[in-house]
């Protein structure tokens, strides 16, 4: 947790830069400072956001604020930092939202896409296929992604989460290669919802610290008095929670990744 980068998050000043304009709910680019501290970020107002009527309790921003607290709780350093803000930009009076350090992504990766189409006879070695599909010119290709111990990480986040819309540009790089995964809004309900493009690694087990890591979250979880509960009761259900506590501890008990079900396992567009 960077405790500066959550104060100015919280407090700071925000100047909108303009609106994100493939974001399905209102996201605006905002830069945010206090004295000398002055980065980007981006704001969901609670306002902007389209009712779900499978997602019907509480709202989007408190379900990415969630997220990031149970990413920092594993340890993982996996969801950028993320507040829930009381007042948003002075100059767009839109009330209480999500702010969200911004991830600056390289014009020029120095790598390959974590996830990407690719022919099938173009299949890298250290790409994982996960379907196969017809491109818009009738041809056979692979919607794959990278074999990388980052992203591995990121898809039993994902259980955990019970992330309903990973998709590929869900995931970004930046110029450091430190890989994040943005947009939560629709995570963490109490039923199963997992949609993933992340599938390559169903039926393989965990990294063994992955395991330990999810039974230290799932017995933070148990005990009410812990101060991540606490903070998750403010933001998710309390049977939210206790399926968060249950999907830890079966994971991280069982230390394999489950199979994908057997419809709506991929998120669409999966891009």
């Amino acid at each position: 947790m960077n405790s500066d980068v959550l104060e100015v998050l919280a407090g700071g000043d925000l100047t909108v830069l303009g609106r994100v304009p493939t974001a399905s709910n209102l996201a605006l680019a905002c830069r945010v400072s206090d004295g000398d501290a002055e980065f980007m970020c981006v704001y969901k107002p609670i306002r902007g956001e389209a009712p779900l009527w499978d997602f019907p309790d509480g709202h989007l921003a408190g379900r990415e604020v969630a997220t990031y607290l149970i990413s920092d709780a594993l340890g993982w350093d996996l969801v950028p930092e993320t507040v829930l803000r009381d007042d948003g930009p002075a100059d767009a009076d839109l009330g209480p939202g999500m702010v969200q350090r911004w991830i600056h992504v390289p014009d020029e990766p120095s790598g390959p896409d974590p996830v990407d189409l690719a022919p099938l006879d173009e299949i890298a070695d250290d790409q994982m296929p996960v379907l196969h599909a017809y491109d818009e010119d009738g041809r056979l290709v692979a919607l794959v992604h990278a074999d990388r111990p980052d992203l591995l990480r990121l898809a039993v986040f994902d259980v955990v989460i019970n992330n309903a819309d990973r998709k590929g540009g869900h995931i970004l790089v930046d110029g450091d290669g430190h890989l994040y995964g943005i947009d939560h809004g629709i995570c963490l309900h109490a039923e199963n919802k997992l949609r993933t493009v992340l599938w390559g690694w169903a039926g393989r087990p965990l990294p063994a610290e992955s395991s330990d890591d999810l039974c230290r979250l799932a017995k933070r979880l148990a005990d009410p008095d812990d101060v991540l509960t606490v903070r998750l009761r403010g933001l998710i259900t309390d049977e939210e929670i206790a399926a968060v506590r249950r999907r830890a501890r079966v994971l991280g008990d069982d230390g394999v990744l489950p199979m994908p079900p057997s419809e709506r396992a991929i998120p669409w567009p999966p891009f």
